[in-house]
């Protein structure tokens, strides 16, 4: 049993907006994000664009969310499809930011996404009241100030908060739970990737084990999850008792700290060499991400979705490093060589890869049987000061420039999309 008097007992506000992009899309056309039916797609020429964000009534009534193609859109009068704004959303959120900011100090705020954002609000109880009036008040003049809809969990530390919001909040506006919610309102979850910081990868595992829900998740061996999982096990049982030690700011889950990438392509990739230009283009963006953080990985997990044309499917599989590296030939190099593993010679409409089992970048060993490794690295590093000083256009690979290449198109992009 875990004896809570010992455990946090902040008041953190997890605040998301509700259906963010499609949100403020409705709010710039003069309408109620409430009740418009309304898509933001990737590209509105683009019949397999991705749906970016559906309205609440669009959801409800046609299932569409995010995700969904444009295709899928019934043709409906009543239906309006958007290209995005992403200049405008940054600019929204940032706006939404400060005014998070009337109610605590920066400090107190950590903007988890473009749409979520968690809030400290201890101390402030005798200026606004408590956590559930403030978080009445914040929702209130997200409402009147910028007309869009937002949820808000709140609980005692970051995980409960951010549980109670996706658990409750979502469907009643705003909800709390404290440390005697967790044996009613977050054991009975099922399945299991229901529950925050669960993949679908993860579930299986514990399925296999026999565990099918959070309850059985906490009442488990320790040990046992420990020596399935490693440090995971033990994160996995201790948030199944809703434990959460870390700061405001910090990833809740320490162990999932990983920069990855994925890619939903525009149009079909047939071709294997036309797929490894992708692949190196992305090879190159998460050795960037990692070397931004002056971080390195050991774990490279790569994969491929498949055309619906061809029935779907595709693999996701891992290698893991002798040395961690943040150098985009090494990473290129593991990803090739998953590829020609489990590739199926089928049409690739998506492609995804991380870099993960986290380390800080000093941890980088010499290798003497790659004696240019240091200087590789260092070059990633001169690589990406001057695509910061001069835009993400100043270099690239020639590759990118042929017809197979995506860097070109994208640096055009906010966010991964038209502005």
């Amino acid at each position: 049993m875990i004896d809570y008097t010992t455990m946090p007992q902040q008041k953190i506000l997890c605040i998301d907006m509700k259906s963010f992009y499609a949100s403020c899309s409705a709010v710039m056309l003069g309408l109620n994000p409430l009740e418009c039916y309304l898509a933001v797609v990737g590209d509105v020429n683009h019949e397999g664009s991705i749906v970016l964000a559906a309205s609440p009534q669009l959801k409800k009534e046609y299932g569409i969310k995010t995700g969904s193609r444009k295709f899928e859109i019934p043709l409906d009068d009543k239906i309006i499809v958007v290209n995005p704004k992403m200049r405008t959303y940054l600019t929204i959120s940032t706006e939404i930011t400060r005014l998070f900011q009337r109610y605590v100090p920066p400090n107190s705020i950590h903007v988890y996404s473009v749409d979520e954002s968690f809030i400290r609000v201890d101390g402030c109880e005798n200026i606004w009241g408590d956590a559930m009036e403030i978080a009445r008040k914040i929702k209130l003049e997200l409402e009147q100030t910028f007309g869009l809809p937002c949820s808000i969990g709140i609980g005692p530390n970051m995980l409960l908060s951010k549980l109670c919001l996706d658990l409750e909040a979502k469907k009643v506006g705003i909800s709390e739970w404290t440390y005697e919610d967790i044996s009613k309102k977050l054991w009975p979850v099922s399945p299991l990737k229901e529950m925050w910081g669960i993949g679908s990868q993860t579930q299986k595992s514990l399925n296999r084990m026999g565990i099918f829900t959070v309850g059985e998740l906490a009442n488990y061996s320790l040990d046992k999850l420990e020596k399935k999982f490693g440090i995971m096990g033990s994160q996995l049982y201790f948030h199944a008792w809703g434990i959460d030690l870390s700061e405001l700011g910090e990833p809740v889950w320490h162990s999932q700290i990983s920069f990855g990438k994925s890619q939903i392509l525009m149009r079909d990739y047939k071709e294997r060499d036309e797929i490894e230009t992708v692949i190196l283009e992305m090879s190159e963006e998460v050795a960037r991400r990692a070397r931004t953080a002056k971080k390195a990985g050991r774990t490279i997990s790569f994969g491929v979705a498949y055309s619906r044309d061809e029935g779907g499917g595709g693999f996701y599989r891992s290698y893991t490093l002798d040395d961690p590296t943040n150098i985009t030939k090494e990473i290129y190099e593991v990803c090739l060589k998953l590829f020609n593993t489990f590739y199926e010679n089928k049409i690739v409409r998506q492609i995804q890869m991380a870099l993960s089992n986290i380390v800080d970048d000093e941890a980088m060993q010499l290798n003497l049987f790659a004696p240019t490794r240091n200087k590789e690295r260092k070059l990633g590093y001169v690589v990406d000061n001057i695509r910061k000083r001069y835009g993400s256009r100043a270099l690239l690979r020639a590759v990118s420039y042929t017809d197979a290449g995506t860097a070109v198109h994208r640096s055009k992009l906010v966010g991964g999309h038209k502005e």
